[in-house]
């Protein structure tokens, strides 16, 4: 099934690497670690072992930006197999809350990138559709998306000669959750011109279908080559899968609106005994509002809290996620699992705490703690066998773990980065002349602040400087986050500023400097796995170091220096042994994620 392509051949400690851990899965180890240093290649191995086990794949990264460059990376390796992208689809999300001391009700908002929702559907259907798929997500894959038995159920098959009238073809592409637009169908539309119906799928594809006489005489794709009567546009049969997640029967909907009109009468009544009318009649507007527009249109914003319902699931039962599509065995891999596990750890208890006091305050029924991500028990339930990938693997990974696979060894010979620890006091003047010295060799430099307004402040005293540079934090666009990286690699940008994105799993070879300012303020962003995984963003090129600005040295900061002279020691060692020259990694620059797609 899985076919890896590349011109990479496994090197340094890749070999080894590769077969302990395939070895590991045959003997059915629940859970193995790959502790992986920054520039060994990590990727090349995980797509090694899934050729070799041939199992569907989950790999979950913990943000978005690193689940962008596995996701070119492994489009690469597995041109001929399924490679799905399926991060959260929101730009912006502001979730609902309710703060108390201040009376003050926060209305969910959110903005919807549509090219991302378009990849989530296309990775559904591909994981039920294909064995040979690999889906690329982000923690948030955690959190409910609807019963998958449902969703399939629900789709619409269609063939030429099949017997449907244009009507019934409306009226199932209504339950599908596809709206009429008869002017210019945008995803998840359609528009009906006589027997002539435009739709425009979800994951993209534009369709016409063509009924005559109440059969289907023609269903072709509209313009997906350059010749519009090409063979390759005309269809034999299609599937037309829901348009959103949340899909429920009509005769299942109209007893999952009993159930909500009868959980709300006792939590009304509930509040009143409490003496809290105000709460009572404000749930009470809300939730028949909710039932009437979803009795009318099977659909409504924040649908979700009503998801136990919808589903029929018993109250506390663990919501149906992106890993229930999976089919048993899979195989998943954690990436950066140091940061991973921790949110996948954490993500339930947040949620909880702020839909507790929605509930309490009558702007949610009790069911909407239903709505929420997986507790981390429920999660390793889930899955199978597991391999947490980490430069720096986190106590929960290596407690739990069958074996540890080392992978120190770079295929390029590279030694770790020289690390030099200098005053935090001169900082700044310090760094722009590193910049200029390393700018001047054709380097490039990613330089690590602790806030994001320090971020923004050191990107404009450095353009005033006349050095080319940008800042990149979390209030970046998602899909304008891959674009930055390889505008620094073209050399349009020089520097890059950031605090936490820049840490773990970019796979940067033009950086050959890296600055952490503030090394010695002990704590989130300056702990031993803090600084290790900012160091390793320059090894990947043979003149490459890492400065660390700080008065003193830190448990952190002299951990960190005492391991990297261990793991050069090795390092040096075997490429003594086997006669290797350290040669500067060369990789192509891959097209932004929104043009890859």
């Amino acid at each position: 099934m899985f076919k890896l392509i590349s011109y990479f051949k496994p090197r340094g400690d890749q070999p080894q690497a590769i077969e302990k851990l395939v070895s590991g899965i045959d003997a059915g180890h629940k859970n193995q670690v790959l502790l992986g240093v920054t520039g060994s290649g990590k990727t090349y191995t995980m797509a090694s072992v899934i050729e070799k086990t041939n199992l569907p794949t989950l790999i979950v990264s913990p943000n978005k930006t690193l689940a962008s460059q596995l996701y070119q990376e492994f489009k690469q390796f597995f041109p001929e197999n399924s490679v799905q992208y399926f991060v959260s689809y929101y730009d912006y999300y502001q979730p609902e809350a309710f703060i108390p001391q201040t009376n003050t009700y926060i209305q969910k908002d959110a903005r919807v990138n549509a090219e991302i929702d378009k990849l989530r559907h296309a990775a559904i259907q591909s994981v039920l559709a294909r064995p040979d798929t690999i889906v690329i997500a982000s923690v948030s894959c955690i959190y409910g998306i609807g019963d998958p038995n449902e969703y399939q159920r629900s789709r619409l098959e269609l063939k030429i000669n099949q017997i449907i009238s244009t009507k019934d073809l409306f009226r199932h592409l209504n339950y599908l959750q596809y709206i009429r637009n008869d002017e210019s169908p945008k995803l998840g539309e359609f528009s009906i011109n006589k027997d002539k119906i435009i739709l425009h799928l979800v994951t993209d594809e534009k369709i016409e279908i063509v009924i005559a006489k109440r059969k289907i005489i023609s269903l072709k794709k509209i313009h997906p080559s350059p010749s519009t009567n090409s063979p390759i546009n005309q269809l034999t049969s299609l599937l037309i899968y829901p348009a959103k997640f949340w899909v429920t029967p009509q005769n299942r909907l109209k007893l999952a609106l009993g159930n909500i009109k009868t959980e709300l009468e006792e939590r009304v009544e509930e509040l009143q005994s409490a003496g809290k009318f105000e709460e009572a009649e404000r749930l009470e507007k809300k939730t028949l509002f909710d039932i009437e527009m979803l009795s009318k249109k099977g659909h409504i914003n924040g649908i979700e809290n009503y998801s136990r319902h919808l589903g029929f699931r018993n109250p506390g039962e663990p919501p149906l996620t992106l890993i229930d599509y999976f089919p048993k065995p899979f195989l998943l891999f954690v990436d950066e699992s140091h940061i991973s596990v921790p949110q996948l750890q954490a993500m339930e208890a947040g949620d909880k705490q702020r839909k507790s006091t929605l509930i309490e305050y009558g702007f949610r029924l009790p069911s909407a703690l239903d709505n929420r991500p997986l507790r981390f028990d429920e999660f390793e339930s889930k899955i199978g066998q597991a391999i947490h990938v980490s430069a720096t693997p986190g106590p929960n990974e290596l407690t739990i773990t069958n074996q540890v696979v080392e992978q120190v060894v770079r295929p390029t010979g590279i030694l770790d980065p020289e690390i030099i620890v200098r005053p935090a006091s001169n900082q700044v003047k310090d760094l722009l002349k590193e910049i200029k010295n390393c700018v001047q060799r054709g380097g490039r430099v990613l330089a690590l602040t602790l806030t994001k307004r320090s971020a923004e402040d050191l990107t404009e005293y450095l353009l005033q400087e006349n050095i080319k540079t940008n800042y990149l934090h979390s209030e970046i666009k998602t899909l304008d986050r891959p674009k930055i990286l390889a505008d620094l690699r073209r050399g349009k940008i020089d520097v890059i500023v950031g605090i936490n994105l820049l840490r773990e799993g970019l796979d940067l070879p033009e950086v050959s400097l890296v600055a952490v300012l503030d090394a010695d303020r002990e704590g989130f962003l300056r702990n031993y796995r803090g600084i290790m995984q900012m160091a390793g963003r320059a090894a990947r090129s043979t003149t490459s170091k890492v400065i660390l600005y700080g008065d003193s040295v830190t448990q952190s900061m002299d951990k960190v220096i005492k391991e990297t002279k261990r793991r050069r020691k090795i390092q040096t060692d075997f490429n003594k042994k086997f006669s290797i020259i350290p040669t500067t990694i060369k990789k192509p620059i891959m097209e932004s994620l929104s043009k890859s797609v």
